[in-house]
């Protein structure tokens, strides 16, 4: 090999190391503290203390985002921020099967609304509000029982969704806000 292009190759490979060092990657949903760049991130999430809800399904997407806040620890002892949640759902048929038979399910869709009001609790002053929705759709079988846990599996489900949307908006409405700075 010719002593020069060794050369140039090592420096060409110096160089994109040097380069490469100066690059970082983080994962999307990475939680950091807040910083300048406004990402939103644990110690700010985790200090929203989410008030009670009074329904089955609303007690769902608290328990979810609870847990997605605060890593499964549960509440904070000291909450800097109060969330309140109203939580709402709605069914209602997505196709109708005009003759049905032992076997043909009719498909109904079921919407979960949560308006939200995030609070600093030292100033009181509303740091956010806002609304997320979100659809599960499924099948009603002939059976009673069939159809009822399909109808508590969509809404499982929408409650899961519905708690990652409020992580998502809650991170960005705190970066917004430049919480934690």
């Amino acid at each position: 090999m010719n002593p020069t292009f060794r050369v140039s190759l090592l420096a060409g490979l110096a160089l994109s190391l040097a380069v490469a060092s100066g690059c970082t990657v983080r994962p999307l949903m990475a939680t950091p503290d807040v910083t300048s760049s406004g990402v939103a991130s644990s110690p700010a999430m985790s200090s929203i203390a989410i008030a009670p809800v009074d329904t089955r399904y609303g007690q769902q997407v608290r328990n979810h985002l609870i847990f997605l806040l605060n890593g499964g620890s549960g509440q904070p002892a000291s909450a800097r921020y109060a969330l309140d949640l109203k939580i709402t759902r709605s069914s209602s048929a997505a196709a109708r099967v005009q003759v049905r038979t032992d076997n043909e399910p009719t498909a109904s869709l079921l919407t979960m609304t949560a308006v939200y009001k995030l609070t600093d609790g030292e100033t009181g002053k509303v740091v956010a509000t806002g609304k997320r929705e979100i659809s599960s759709a499924y099948d009603v079988p002939r059976q009673e029982f069939a159809a009822l846990r399909a109808a508590r599996n969509a809404e499982d489900r929408a409650a899961r969704e519905l708690a990652e949307q409020l992580r998502l908006a809650l991170g960005q409405d705190l970066a917004r806000a430049g919480a934690g700075s």
